[in-house]
């Protein structure tokens, strides 16, 4: 067990984990009850937090990502959704957000029909929304849109 304990807080020192996400790896090294048990021991100790982990992966990746996209990464964390949903909530705007990651690829405006599914491809391969997408590719350069 104290293995598992030492195998664990190995993980947290790299990055946040949820509590799911922390079982999942540690699976292999020990039982279900063992693992429960230090899973357990740590979130009394503070040591494991799915509140901190949603909190860092959405400040870590929210200025490559739009919503969508962060939203199915931490389902797939296992957060909850409402934990989920909050921290989407705080994000602020979608529309400026898909700005810079378009700004960041793409310097002009799409100039053809070519060009323009390929800017929306990129986008939506982010996780931006099409309504946000399409009002972006109307007026890239518009600050207000």
């Amino acid at each position: 067990m104290n293995e598992l304990r030492q195998r664990a807080l190995q993980l947290l020192t790299r990055r946040e984990h949820s509590r799911a996400e922390l079982e999942r790896k540690l699976n292999a090294h020990g039982t279900a009850e063992e693992i429960a048990n230090v899973l357990s021991q740590l979130e009394s100790e503070g040591l494991l937090s799915d509140v901190r982990a949603a909190g860092a992966y959405v400040r870590a990746h929210a200025g490559r990502f739009g919503a969508g996209r962060l939203r199915q990464d931490l389902r797939q964390r296992g957060l909850a959704s409402e934990l989920v949903e909050d921290n989407l909530a705080e994000l602020g705007d979608e529309l400026e957000r898909a700005r810079a990651v378009w700004a960041k690829k793409f310097s002009t405006a799409p100039a053809d029909a070519r060009d323009w599914a390929k800017q929306a491809r990129f986008l939506q391969g982010r996780g931006f929304a099409v309504d946000i997408i399409r009002k972006l590719l109307k007026n890239p350069q518009d600050e207000q849109t």
